[in-house]
């Protein structure tokens, strides 16, 4: 009796789904994988993954639908299994995913840490999150600066966002100059800019085996520099989570980020001086339940903008990065925090948004009176471009840590917002280092 492979699809959203294929789906005979379902990018159209990612089991390629069409591919393909490979759910949303799998006839299944963490020979220092927006990029900044002080050479490899067929196996940048002659989307320029300006190569594509034997030649030390609230694909010696106070209950509320949580050696609290001290006394008590060993830092964001004399007392637009105030689920971001605290009136956007924005606005109506900084395809741009520079404001207070100024045309003076992490309590960066750099060996997971 020959036993055919079990047919299944990838959901994911353009980062672990191709990492969860590569590392283990693609060299397994046991399993066809017939498509991938997108989720979370908007505008995301039927394409195809290509043969150089897919391999030689798959000569055609794989093709890529959007989630939607889930029943009807399984009708089609006759699909067993769906496997989830995508981030930043809360767990309602997590249980009507599984709902929606189950509804289908197919098993659902979740690939664990154990089958997807690479080791590098090289220490790796990890940081990740509970949700979208909670500041970790702001504490992988900070790690970075330490490190580099110490006279390390830090690589620091960017959790994949995959959004065009074009995108490299192994992207390498190593200055701003590297930054504008790629065509990265905004969302992949906010997160690779910054560390590029203090001096740390970023790496990031599509196979991340490739990607660390780069990393480990250019760096002393890896930084793994988590997106959405995934957790990390190399094998961490020491890991950060970062939480954030004004949500309460998200450190425990949210997949992946409680396995993150779980499994930190520090933990983050940010925004701390924005929240109840009973909401901080209550995120504590829920870390504490599940992980009684870690540090527990309290943190703030300092935030300030270049030009204050153009925000007092102006009316302003607030563009604040995509994701935090989209799948991550805040209303805002650093950018309205800024409008506010320097005296600005805020112009609500949403009636005069167009194109891809106003489906935006309706799919997220929880976000605020701000502009997620869309840019995931030269459409998108075009409507953001327009939606700015159609509403009548002073100035626009741009949140996003890339020079959307450069992507985009601007008919309007811009205001660029700055932020720093300040500990309020608890162990240092530089504590937190000094423990990293005392580690022999990986993390046992």
């Amino acid at each position: 009796m020959i036993n055919l492979p079990r047919k299944v699809v990838v959901i994911g959203a353009g980062g672990r789904d191709f990492h969860n294929f590569i590392t283990v789906l693609r060299k397994d005979s046991s399993v066809e994988v017939v498509a991938f379902l997108f989720t979370q990018i908007p505008g995301a159209e039927i394409r195809r993954v290509s043969r150089e990612v897919a391999g030689d089991r798959y000569p055609a390629g794989i093709p890529i639908y959007p989630l939607e069409m889930l029943p009807n591919i399984v009708k089609f393909y006759g699909v067993d299994e769906a496997i989830l490979s995508f981030s930043d759910l809360t767990y309602d949303e997590l249980g009507n995913v599984i709902s929606h799998v189950l509804s289908t006839g197919c098993s659902f299944r979740i690939l664990g840490l154990k089958e997807t963490m690479l080791d590098s020979t090289k220490p790796v220092i990890a940081v990740t999150a509970t949700k979208t927006g909670a500041g970790k990029s702001t504490v992988s900044k900070a790690i970075v600066e330490e490190l580099r002080k110490r006279g390390l050479r830090v690589s620091v490899v960017r959790h994949p966002m995959i959004y065009r067929d074009s995108t490299p196996l192994v992207q390498v940048f190593k200055d701003l100059n590297d930054l504008n002659a790629s065509s990265l989307t905004i969302e992949e320029r906010e997160e690779v800019e910054p560390h590029l300006k203090i001096g740390a190569p970023v790496l990031l594509g599509v196979d991340y085996t490739k990607i660390l034997v780069e990393a480990e030649k250019l760096g002393d030390v890896i930084l793994w520099d988590g997106g959405n609230n995934d957790w990390p694909f190399y094998r961490p010696w020491y890991w950060v989570a970062v939480t954030d106070a004004t949500r309460p209950g998200i450190e425990v509320g949210a997949f992946p980020g409680e396995v993150n949580i779980r499994l930190a050696d520090a933990i983050i609290l940010t925004k701390v001086g924005e929240a109840s001290k009973e909401n901080i006394d209550r995120i504590v008590k829920n870390i504490r339940k599940i992980n009684s060993n870690a540090h527990i830092v309290k943190a703030d964001f300092v935030v300030n903008v270049d030009k204050p004399d153009m925000v007092s007392g102006k009316k302003v637009i607030v563009v604040e990065d995509a994701p935090t105030v989209t799948h991550g689920g805040a209303a805002y971001g650093a950018g309205y925090v800024a409008a506010k605290r320097f005296g600005a009136e805020v112009v609500d956007p949403r009636k005069y948004a167009v194109g891809y924005l106003r489906k935006v606005y309706e799919q997220y109506p929880g976000m605020g009176p701000v502009i997620p900084s869309m840019g995931y395809s030269l459409q998108q741009l075009r409507d953001l471009e327009q939606t700015i520079n159609s509403i009548d404001a002073d100035a626009v207070i741009i949140a996003t840590p890339t020079d959307l100024e450069k992507v985009i045309k601007i008919n309007k003076p811009v205001v660029k917002v700055f932020w720093q992490l300040k500990i309020v309590e608890g162990p240092s960066i530089e504590d937190l280092v000094n423990e990293f750099l005392s580690r022999s060996s990986p993390k046992s997971i």
